[in-house]
């Protein structure tokens, strides 16, 4: 389900979203306007720790990704830090598919 870097694998992502995850795209609103993952929605990193309470339930699964890695993997430690027990890094939207 997991590869060597902490990152949830495309297919188990899927998996995931097909069984009622959130898809969360953490990059910029322009960054996000020029192309996403089909389901997702947009919240930046930046602003997640403002806006935790647009999520419905903390035990609820969350896939969060971005462009590289880098900001997920921060949105990762911001949603867990505030009590999210199922989040899942996919990493690049592009390993998506």
């Amino acid at each position: 389900m997991r590869n060597f870097i902490g990152k949830v694998s495309p297919e188990a992502a899927k998996e995931l979203v097909k069984g009622g995850a959130t898809l969360v795209d953490v990059r910029t609103a322009p960054e996000f306007a020029t192309g996403h993952i089909d389901g997702a929605v947009n919240l930046p990193v930046q602003e997640i720790g403002r806006r935790l309470r647009e999520f419905d339930d903390k035990s609820s699964p969350v896939v969060v990704y971005c462009l590289s890695g880098a900001r997920s993997a921060r949105a990762k430690r911001v949603l867990r830090s505030n009590g999210f027990t199922e989040v899942h890094d996919l990493g690049s939207f592009r390993r998506w598919r």
